[in-house]
């Protein structure tokens, strides 16, 4: 039994509300499935299915804003529907859609594979590599189709993702900043050394303080450094929260969401 909940903390898998974070029907079918046929790395071809939220209803000559989201480690695979869980299911229903028009893009990371390298238990960060990994170039590839053929507005373009999505936006955002107008990563951390790059762009960081899957110092750190580099991040640290910080985070009135389309690219 131990072994079992040593696994599923390394993966970032939480014990959550199955009532709260289950696949709502009504907010899964409001996606369309899409395919991006990708070719680096180890693939050459290779077709890599996807989820696009588009508004309700789209009106000539308006441009709105686009969310990429990354999955945590739980929800990898291919079937096109585990990476829909949380944010994407809630940003799916009904009244979000009416309150908060926007396309929502959900890749999905292949099994076995990741966002972004290192250690995600450890305390310590890892040097961020020089190249992404193909999970990542394959989630920006399909970002830069939906600028050239939606009606976005490229000033309004968010980022955000939770554990090892977490992991994967502080990443992104570093490796770009200037192409979002907000990061908001979820029990993740990135690369301290790189914090100078994010330090114009605005960031709400959040982490359960007792996180066993992903230690709370690695968002801690990661805000320490934008300060020291110039920057004002927000940060949310919930007490006596686990690794499942992303539920408050995502569905509080006055959470990430409406923050996050808030924000405008200068």
């Amino acid at each position: 039994m131990k072994a079992l909940c040593l696994v599923a903390a390394l993966l970032g898998i939480a014990a959550v509300n199955d009532d709260v974070n289950a696949l709502d029907a009504d907010g899964v079918n409001a996606y369309e499935q899409r395919v991006h046929k990708y070719t680096g790395g180890e693939y050459q071809d290779e077709q890599f299915k996807y989820r696009l939220l588009s508004p309700a209803k789209i009106e000539d000559g308006k441009k709105y804003p686009v969310v990429l989201f990354l999955h945590g480690a739980g929800e990898r695979g291919d079937d096109n529907e585990a990476q829909l869980k949380y944010f994407p299911t809630w940003m799916g229903e009904t009244k979000m859609r009416e309150k908060h028009p926007c396309f929502v893009i959900a890749p999905q990371c292949r099994k076995g594979k990741s966002w972004s390298v290192g250690n995600w238990g450890s305390k310590d960060s890892s040097a961020m590599p020089k190249e992404p990994t193909d999970q990542l170039k394959v989630a920006v590839a399909i970002l830069d189709n939906a600028l050239k053929t939606l009606p976005i507005d490229e000033k309004r373009v968010y980022l955000t993702g939770l554990s090892m999505g977490g992991y994967g936006s502080w990443e992104l955002a570093m490796r770009q900043p200037e192409r979002f107008a907000a990061v908001a990563p979820i029990c993740g951390g990135g690369d301290e050394s790189q914090a100078e790059r994010i330090a114009k762009l605005p960031v709400w960081a959040w982490h359960g303080d007792d996180d066993k899957a992903v230690p709370v110092d690695r968002s801690r750190n990661m805000i320490e450094a934008i300060k020291k580099a110039g920057g004002e991040p927000k940060y949310t640290e919930l007490k006596g929260v686990g690794h499942d910080s992303w539920t408050t985070a995502y569905t509080r009135e006055d959470g990430v969401v409406p923050w996050l389309f808030e924000q405008v690219r200068k």
